[in-house]
């Protein structure tokens, strides 16, 4: 391992830094699973038809995963510019394009249903590509400013926004739903299908999907006031001064300026992705944190987009005939909101309290274990789940696998390709493990909604072919969870308690040299030379 005295004196300050806290969130990916119901309603409703109106399979497909295709794009874009242009500078045009989009998306054109669902997706697909950018790029600035000893949680914490993100999407559902429907009642659609659903319910969806702006816009004021962040402009930029100068006025200590040392310690350093010792040195790595983002997503966006349709089925929301528009929105908001207050929330809490005292690795472990298991919970009795008096059971058990989620691999597969890659490729690996992860969501959220289709053709939705139904799709998904559990064991290092350059080559290629070897981490984290 490196002497302390190799190293920077600017990184080693900041390995002992006090924790600093920012912000970041995840509504406005989450945000369109609780209003495509009113969507579909608004736009899609016969009032000669016996139920009320539900999104045709291709146009529900492109509104729940067209933001997840922008996302992908968008984080192997801006984690590969973040490396060229700097974290700070391409963070802000994400953050913007966020803005600019969220509002764009409230306000797609017209009342036809082609053309409002065309350019929400259009919108969404944008929204989904400055999101992307947020992933690698934040994670990497929280990497980068954290002290080893506490940087899980610090990352952690950032991430853990995404399970208030989705709470606060609940919320203020919640609150839209039942305003308007105080002011505009309309009555179940059995009663009067043509007055179920109010002309003012259009609002309804549109302010949901605006006020996703306002996060993004309170991000931009907070993260444009930090400068770049030091290891980008010394090990990446090459700039010992500039390096010293801004870490001095955010951790208001003396930082000495060691130019000479910087040369010495980048000199021969800028092996590229493809390169042969990148492959040996982190290949393994590259592949275990996309793999096991890929498997959880999978699941966790399954989970998560199609919420609304696994408690219609063991009837624990309504059938739609027996409401209006805006209760049906009440009503799924309620059962997220409380699903998103019990067992999201927590995990996320859980996560960022006793990652630094657990470790990474084997936190991932029990969350895949933990998924795997409440998911077969639910899927080998299924049937007796959808029996009156037992659907409470089947919300706990259902609770526990997004607790898992968060207390594990969710949280985890954010945090780790933070830490294990050298800086000048850091956010470009976080972006590539990232981009995986929405390779797996979008097979989740597409194929999700055809594959829990019923095989009874007498209850399939309109417009849909019949699938697996709900029972054998969770079956895969343990099955996805158990994969990734294997793979976290074979694949993924533990970073816990190590600085950014101890785990990714930077602080002992310079020794290994000088001794005539190389040094490599093995898949526990430990260190081989």
């Amino acid at each position: 391992m490196a002497r302390q005295d190799q190293q920077l004196q600017v990184l080693n300050a900041l390995d002992a830094a006090k924790t600093q806290w920012f912000f970041t969130d995840a509504y406005d990916l989450f945000c369109i699973s609780l209003v495509t119901k009113l969507l579909g309603r608004i736009y899609y409703t016969d009032p000669a038809s016996p139920t009320p109106g539900s999104l045709p399979p291709n146009i529900a497909a492109a509104v729940n995963g067209v933001a997840l295709c922008g996302t992908l794009a968008g984080q192997l874009f801006f984690g590969w510019l973040g490396d060229k242009l700097g974290r700070k500078s391409v963070y802000g045009m994400t953050l913007l394009l966020m803005v600019i989009c969220s509002i764009a998306s409230g306000l797609s054109f017209s009342h036809t249903p082609t053309s409002v669902m065309a350019t929400l997706c259009f919108f969404r697909f944008w929204l989904g590509f400055g999101i992307g950018g947020d992933y690698p790029l934040s994670a990497t600035i929280m990497s980068e400013y954290a002290n080893k000893k506490t940087r899980g949680a610090f990352i952690a914490a950032v991430f853990a926004m995404q399970g208030f993100g989705i709470l606060a999407g609940g919320v203020v559902t919640l609150a839209m739903s039942a305003g308007f429907q105080a002011a505009f009642p309309a009555p179940a659609y059995e009663v009067n299908a043509a007055a179920s659903t109010v002309p003012q319910a259009d609002y309804v969806w549109r302010i949901i999907l605006m006020l996703g702006a306002l996060p993004a816009m309170l991000t931009y004021y907070w993260r444009m006031k930090m400068p770049e962040t030091a290891r980008y402009t010394a090990l990446v930029a090459k700039d010992a001064k500039q390096a010293s100068s801004d870490m001095a006025k955010v951790l208001q200590v003396e930082i000495e300026v060691e130019e000479e040392k910087l040369k010495d310690i980048t000199r021969g350093r800028d092996y590229g992705l493809f390169s042969a010792r990148f492959a040996k040195r982190h290949g393994a790595h590259l592949l275990g944190t996309a793999a096991t983002w890929f498997l959880v997503d999978v699941a966790y966006y399954s989970q998560n987009l199609f919420q609304k349709d696994i408690f219609t089925s063991i009837h624990w929301i309504p059938k739609a005939r027996t409401m209006s528009a805006l209760e049906e929105v009440f009503r799924i908001s309620r059962a997220q909101t409380l699903i998103a207050l019990c067992s999201t929330v927590p995990g996320y809490l859980f996560t960022v309290f006793l990652i630094d005292i657990i470790g990474r690795f084997k936190i991932q472990l029990l969350g895949f274990a933990g998924m795997t298991a409440f998911m077969l919970g639910l899927a080998i009795p299924y049937h007796h789940w959808t029996m009156p008096g037992n659907q409470v059971i089947f919300v706990v058990l259902y609770g526990f696998t997004f607790f898992f989620a968060n207390f594990g691999p969710n949280a985890t597969t954010f945090i780790v390709p933070a830490e294990i890659f050298p800086a000048r490729l850091r956010s470009t690996c976080h972006g590539i493990s990232a981009a995986s992860g929405k390779a797996g969501a979008i097979i989740g959220a597409f194929g999700f909604l055809y594959a829990a289709q019923p095989q009874d053709k007498a209850h399939v939705d309109a417009g849909y072919k019949p699938g697996i139904g709900v029972r054998n799709a969770l079956f895969v998904l343990a099955g996805c969870n158990l994969v990734g559990l294997l793979m976290t064991w074979m694949l993924v290092p533990e970073s816990k308690g190590k600085s950014l350059e101890e785990m990714s080559g930077e602080a002992d290629d310079e020794e290994a040299s000088a001794n005539g070897g190389a040094t490599a981490v093995n898949s526990s984290g430990v260190e081989m030379v």
